[in-house]
């Protein structure tokens, strides 16, 4: 099954299907972290998605079948002439949602499969994302995709302060 004619960049109509798709990823993000992540928020306004639209190192695509189902922000770096990296240019992957109701049905796969045909395409090393420890569908998701860890982000929670992991138990 092919989903290329449904992915697009998107536009500035797209804006409050994206802002209502970025409340899901606040609300995964906060019942995984609520010491880090605050309820039913999200991590851009309107005013900000509009101005990241004309951004050509930030690319947003779109999952569109009559309503927009997904999406995938996208950010482009490249690293030339620097003392201690060699030089390479990555696509990271910012954030990649799929509506709630809209799961299990490839549209995930859909948007990681053009973001990294896209990515080749304009001549990127790599594609890096994050993965909050946890969520572990996500983790699953992009290893079964071909992604293996890079790197570890590591925390220490303080004397008297109950921390995350309180809440989880």
């Amino acid at each position: 099954m092919t989903h290329t004619n449904t992915i697009r960049q998107a536009s500035v109509a797209d804006i409050p299907r994206i802002i209502d798709l970025l409340h899901q990823v606040d609300m995964v993000h906060h019942r995984l972290r609520p010491d880090l992540f605050k309820p039913d928020t999200t991590k851009y306004s309107e005013q900000e998605l509009e101005t990241l639209l004309g951004e050509e190192s930030k690319p947003i695509f779109v999952y569109d079948d009559g309503e927009v189902l997904g999406y995938t922000f996208c950010q482009i770096t490249e690293v030339k002439e620097d003392r201690l990296l060699q030089d390479r240019k990555t696509l990271y992957i910012d954030d990649l949602c799929v509506d709630e109701a809209a799961r299990g049905k490839h549209i995930g796969s859909a948007l990681f499969e053009f973001v990294r045909d896209y990515a080749k395409s304009i001549g990127c090393h790599a594609i890096t994302l994050n993965v909050w420890a946890g969520n572990d569908a996500a983790m699953q998701f992009y290893q079964s995709k071909g992604m293996q860890p890079q790197k570890t982000g590591m925390e220490m929670e303080l004397v008297g302060f109950t921390g995350w992991r309180a809440w989880k138990n």
